[in-house]
């Protein structure tokens, strides 16, 4: 087993002899970019190479960081880069990373690159919570992150889901609450919607303002023990040493400023903190991995240099770089105030043309609805002119109507007054009729009285015909028959016919029976003519009443006819030689 671990170590190194260059992966935060390098580099061969790739000059804060085990490390710039602990299987992957972190991220970044290479990550440490951001935080730096990203707010570009595939948010920030993406992301849009101009780098140096001021910004943890056993956590960062409870990397138990440290010493596996206040106890700890304690002691010498460096006069490269940043933020200022001019102005000629745009729409609009009101007037006016026409034959046939009507009129009222004039004679006729009927009546009571009085003639005669009768027989009894015949001839006699026992006489003959007979019967067929004839004229007239109706004077001429219908119906018995005269209501 160890030959052959030899014979495997002695062809790596004989290709490594045979092989004058390897391949290098460099990972950014930003990009991923491949060097062929030497076999001889060193670590500050590789480190110069990327930077000038990278065009950054703030080298101070960075270096190249690799994974070993479990733990990491560092490239050291002294020293070649395969004569490190990384793998040798090609290509050699290295993090370019930022080892130091500045106080005051505004005083002491120069460079875009530098201040961009920061901001990356930070931020990946806050998403992977390597760095504690309370929840309000982290939206106020999402939205920053969303402004460095896209650039200002436009409502009709940015909008509900734009955000659904990045990551803004720690996942314990998101599980905290109950709250869905959309909600998250319209949080973090009302807040991105108020970064409007600011630039990319004014939005990442934002983020980096608020991340200074985390508790667990820029600190490197690491576990140690003290001299009692204890666990605890060692925390270091640019401005000292922090001693940590293992459940609390929030607040120190106690801290140790650069400014304050004498020596920090380092000897079998043990470090010693000694203040500069001698009367202060030195503190020692220990790390069981050596590999750690070496990259705590080189975290320590660089920060403490830094914090010398930042107090002391820039050099001269530092003043130059400051002064072409300077120099390079006024022009781009220059610029970006230029911009925003020509930004506003192609604004307000865009805002100018969409209103010309929407003036043309208008207008076009405005012409097609008076064209459309064009053709509607003359639809329109055709239709009324049909109207009209319409109207004018209506009024004609109307006038002609009219004509009818009043020629209609004229001869409603012409048969008006002929009917008046008719009525005036029927009612004349009716009067005439009516005194007739009269007349008819007193004729009828008066031959009344007279049957009566002729009745009793009669009664009387036939008592005096009995009478004679004794004393005939006794004269003679040729006279017994013509007085029988005399008995038994007529109903009625007429009326100026009377009897009385002084005038009769006995020696009657049978033609005097026979003309008073006849002169009864002749007067009765008179009357019975007369009456007849009454009746039909009574008929006659009642129905020339019925034809002469007007319907617009029925009710009217209704009441004088039923007045006028109120005829007598003349009967004549045969029987009793009576008229009687009856009235139909």
């Amino acid at each position: 087993m160890a030959s052959a671990l030899a014979a495997k170590m002695g062809l790596n190194s004989l290709r490594r002899k045979q092989a004058k260059n390897f391949n290098v992966r460099i990972t950014t935060m930003d990009a991923d970019m491949e060097f062929s390098c030497e076999v001889k580099w060193k670590g500050k061969d590789l480190f110069d190479l990327v930077c000038r790739a990278l065009g950054l000059r703030e080298t101070w804060f960075f270096g190249f960081q690799y994974d070993v085990k479990d733990t990491v490390a560092w490239i050291k710039m002294d020293k070649k880069v395969l004569d490190h602990d990384v793998s040798k299987e090609e290509p050699i992957t290295l993090n370019f990373l930022a080892k130091f972190y500045p106080e005051n991220a505004e005083e002491e970044l120069v460079q875009d690159i530098t201040q961009h290479l920061f901001f990356l990550q930070v931020k990946n440490k806050i998403l992977e919570e390597e760095i504690y951001c309370p929840p309000e935080a982290s939206v106020l730096l999402a939205s920053y992150a969303v402004q460095a990203k896209y650039g200002d707010y436009d409502p009709n570009v940015h909008k509900l889901g734009f955000l659904a595939q990045e990551e803004l948010l720690p996942k314990r920030v998101i599980n905290l609450y109950q709250m869905t993406a959309e909600m998250w992301e319209e949080r973090i849009t009302s807040c991105y919607a108020e970064h409007r101009g600011r630039t990319r780098e004014d939005a990442e140096m934002e983020y980096l303002k608020i991340a200074q001021d985390l508790e667990m910004y820029g600190i490197n943890y690491f576990p140690i023990r003290n001299k009692k056993g204890t666990d605890l956590l060692l925390g270091v960062d640019a401005l000292g040493l922090h001693i940590y409870d293992p459940d609390n990397k929030l607040t120190p138990k106690c801290s140790f400023p650069w400014n304050e440290i004498r020596n920090i010493s380092y000897s079998d596996r043990e470090f010693a903190i000694k203040p500069l206040d001698k009367k202060t106890d030195v503190f020692k700890f220990n790390s069981s991995k050596l590999k750690v304690n070496k990259l705590i002691l080189q975290l320590c010498m660089g920060n403490h240099d830094l914090f010398l460096r930042r107090r002391r006069v820039d050099s001269l490269e530092v003043q130059q770089m400051k002064a072409q940043a300077r120099e390079e933020r006024a022009r781009k200022r220059v610029e970006r105030q230029r911009l925003e001019r020509e930004k506003h102005l192609r604004e307000v000629a865009e805002r100018a043309r969409d209103d010309l745009e929407r003036r043309l729409i208008q207008l076009q609009d405005e012409a097609h609805m008076a064209n459309d009101a064009l053709l509607r007037s003359e639809e329109t006016a055709d239709l009324l002119a049909e109207k009209a026409q319409i109207a004018e034959e209506e009024a004609t046939l109307l006038s002609q109507k009219a004509s009818e009507a009043e020629a209609e009129m004229q001869r409603i009222k012409v048969t008006a007054i002929r009917s008046e004039e008719e009525r005036r004679m029927m009612e004349q006729k009716m009067l005439e009729a009516e005194m007739m009927a009269l007349k008819m009546a007193d004729e009828s009571e008066r031959r009344a009285m007279e049957a009566d009085q002729l009745k009793q003639d009669l009664q009387e005669a036939r008592d005096s015909e009995r009478r004679a009768k004794h004393k005939l027989l006794e004269i003679t009894s040729k006279s017994t028959y013509s007085v029988k015949a005399w008995i038994h001839t007529g109903d009625a006699m007429p009326p100026d016919l009377s009897f009385s026992r002084e005038n009769l006489s006995f020696d009657f003959k049978d033609t005097d029976m026979k003309r008073l007979s006849m002169e009864i019967e002749k007067e009765k067929v008179e009357y019975m003519e007369k009456s007849k004839h009454l009746q039909e004229q009574l008929n006659e007239l009642k129905t020339e009443i019925e034809s002469l109706k007007l319907k617009e004077r029925e009710t009217l001429l209704t009441s004088l006819l039923t007045d006028c219908s109120h005829t007598p119906h003349i009967a004549y018995h045969s029987n009793t030689t009576h008229l009687h005269i009856k009235h139909n209501r």
